[in-house]
């Protein structure tokens, strides 16, 4: 097989012709942003586009992401079954929707919802936290309209209290929705929501306040019960009846197994809604999540639509509408596979992991430890000195050994602060962990010789082009005249032997 390289078109051209797969069954170049005038091979397309897949990391590498990279054969095997059943055919796929529902009515009890043994739970499977997300605070704003509609107030101003280490879909939910977003601001040593503060900026307008079990910044969980507490207290106070979302994306499928004692669900009256990514630490492939209500009363049901053009009455509350039955069927799967004693020893490993990465990034007398060990299994830590240009070039270096370790900047009032942050999941087990500290270690040192090279001098040339009239076959020639040198302040690592990245 022989990858050869076609022309580019000329310029303004509306075809993008690039690299193409050559070989017994391709001869001629691909057009990359039309669609191809004429058909080719299965073998042929499966071949191009499995080559320039090769060009994206690994996913098991991939420590930026909490979401599952890895599944058992038999779950592989079972999506793939389900790969063409549309989640939408609730009337075609029963099973599914059993499947579906089972999932919602486990999650619940497993949040301690207040629902008897015989009493089905209120919940949705979607595509993951950001929809559930969406469904949750839409159920939220609506309520608060109702109830304000009916006091002859006004109800043109909602917000949301959080803090400010939310992730993303918390601001495209206020923007998409017309909420106001009102954050909380960190502070240095405290990376999280402080319940007193939220608390503080809750006014009449306030749909919810939203607490983060898990937080992206950190892995830390914030305290939902002092918040509830809190709460209670001014609305006693004030009369008014704020309530509270727990964004449980992370820390949901965690808390249960590992700190059962820890008071974040619906043990605490005001919690009316959770959200949990079934894709992270539910231990599915990208593209579940679930929202669970306390009861049939917190979702309004002028947000629920019925239909019926699929040949039977189908409640459905969520923001699209076909979607595949996969990943629903991949988490009951793992419910089963697994049970309660499976996700504790998963989530107990995944902790001993993140335990021996925190021990050897302490190790090297080079980082700050912000993550918690109480939270979700990653590791946070920053460079002792605050350097901004070593969290990112460490990040840039580790790349070559093939790991993605992202380095961020944090929220307002802490920008000062550039962090590195490693998540631990199923997959990434002692091993891994401590090759990865031997690849720290090694783009330390070389961190460490780009930062003592000499100052290398820039050399300044003259072109000169210069006719020659009197040769056909040179028309022209070039002189180089070189100038004095001048020292410049830019460092050049000068190593030697074999390279130390990724062949």
């Amino acid at each position: 097989m022989v990858l050869t390289q076609v022309h580019q078109p000329e310029e303004g051209s509306s075809t993008f012709v690039g690299s193409v797969f050559s070989s017994r069954y391709v001869q001629d170049p691909l057009p990359r942003y039309e669609m191809p005038q004429k058909s080719i091979s299965k073998d042929a397309a499966y071949q191009i586009i499995h080559d320039e897949l090769l060009l994206d990391s690994s996913p098991r590498l991939n420590l930026a992401s909490f979401v599952t990279t890895w599944m058992e054969p038999e779950c592989d095997k079972l999506m793939l079954e389900a790969v063409n059943k549309n989640y939408a055919d609730m009337d075609e796929y029963p099973v599914t929707t059993e499947l579906q529902n089972r999932c919602v009515n486990i999650i619940a009890r497993l949040f301690n919802a207040p629902v008897s043994e015989k009493e089905a739970a209120v919940g949705v499977g979607t595509v993951g936290s950001s929809e559930a997300i969406m469904l949750a605070g839409l159920a939220f704003k609506r309520r608060w309209q109702n109830k304000r509609k009916a006091e002859g107030k006004p109800f043109d101003k909602p917000n949301i209290v959080t803090g400010a280490n939310v992730q993303v879909c918390w601001e495209k939910f206020a923007r998409y929705f017309e909420v106001e977003l009102k954050e909380v601001k960190l502070s240095e040593g405290c990376y999280v929501m402080d319940p007193v503060k939220a608390v503080e900026m809750v006014d009449e307008n306030t749909i919810c306040v939203a607490a983060i079990l898990g937080s992206t910044l950190t892995g830390e969980f914030e305290d939902v019960k002092l918040l509830n507490d809190l709460l209670t207290a001014k609305n006693q106070k004030t009369g008014w009846d704020t309530l509270i979302h727990v964004d449980a994306a992370s820390g949901g499928f965690i808390a249960p197994f590992l700190y059962p004692e820890l008071e974040w669900d619906f043990r605490l009256p005001l919690v009316k809604s959770i959200n949990v990514s079934g894709h992270k630490y539910g231990l599915v492939y990208a593209g579940v999540g679930w929202v669970i209500w306390r009861s049939k009363e917190d979702l309004p049901e002028e947000l629920i639509f019925h239909i019926n053009y699929l040949g039977a009455d189908q409640p459905t509350f969520t923001l699209n509408f076909s979607k595949g039955s996969s990943q629903i069927i991949a988490q009951y799967y793992q419910f089963l596979r697994l049970g309660f004693e499976g996700y504790k020893n998963v989530m107990k490993n995944c902790m001993e992991s993140a335990r021996i990465l925190r021990k050897g990034l302490v190790r090297t007398g080079r980082f700050d430890i912000i993550s918690k060990e109480k939270g979700v299994p990653l590791v946070a830590f920053s460079f002792k000195d605050m350097s901004h240009n070593s969290a990112m070039k460490l990040a840039t270096l580790l790349r070559r050994y093939g790991w993605i370790v992202p380095a961020y900047t944090m929220p307002v009032n802490l920008e000062h602060m550039t962090v590195l942050r490693v998540v631990v999941r199923e997959d990434f087990g002692r091993p891994l962990a401590e090759k990865f500290l031997s690849h720290v270690a090694m783009a330390l040192d070389e961190l460490d010789s780009s930062s003592k090279a000499p100052l290398v001098p820039a050399l300044k040339y003259t072109i000169e082009v210069v006719s020659c009239t009197d040769d056909a076959n040179q028309p022209f020639m070039v002189r180089v005249l070189p100038q004095e040198a001048e020292p410049v302040k830019k460092t050049v690592p000068l190593l030697t032997g074999k390279t130390k990245g990724v062949c």
